[in-house]
């Protein structure tokens, strides 16, 4: 064990400052601090509207880099016009600066909410991208030790490289739309 005086000697690491992690070289610079405190503000909004009563259902599409381009900046921006979540079953190449590099790039200047969540995956039984969900109001996030944890009457979803609006209108005229998918 070191005495007293050898941990006197071990230099204490200061506070970590965002301003000095590495920064990709991008058009637009990432502002790190911007994104956490939005991820604070949208987890905030969510806590007041679900304690207020007035959660309301709401959309997740799940989507994967490796959907075509084309897909995806049009699944982005009927995301952004709706509300809807954008939701990522983990990072690029593994690493956080990829996926934000990757997302600023894809999303431009658009605001629509984005998800890194591999959970959410197995709450819902998300196997192919893109697939839309519909949460209801009051559906619970509880862990999920096994795939598709959340009770069919909380959400419904649907398969497929549709649009946002044809999805929508799928899961509302058939409510047994969970158990399908379309192509």
């Amino acid at each position: 064990m070191p005495t007293e005086a050898e941990l006197a000697k071990v230099p204490v690491p200061g506070t970590p400052r965002i301003e000095n992690l590495p920064q990709p070289v991008t058009r637009m610079p990432i502002d790190l601090e911007a994104i956490s405190k939005g991820f604070d503000l949208q987890n905030g909004a969510q806590a007041d509207a679900i304690r207020s009563g007035k959660a309301g259902p709401k959309v997740l599409i799940f989507v994967s880099f490796a959907m075509p381009e084309a897909t995806l900046q049009r699944l982005v921006d009927q995301a952004a016009r709706a509300g809807a979540t954008l939701v990522l079953r983990g990072l690029v190449n593994g690493s956080i600066r990829d996926t934000v590099t990757r997302m600023q790039a894809l999303i431009g200047s658009r605001r629509v909410a984005v998800q890194i969540n591999p959970e959410a995956f197995d709450r819902h039984g998300i196997t192919r991208t893109p697939t839309f969900v519909l949460v209801m109001d009051g559906a619970g996030t509880e862990a999920c030790p096994s795939r598709l944890c959340g009770a069919s009457a909380q959400f419904v979803k649907v398969a497929g490289d549709v649009t946002l609006d044809y999805a929508m209108r799928y899961l509302n005229r058939d409510p047994q739309a969970s158990v399908r998918t379309k192509r």
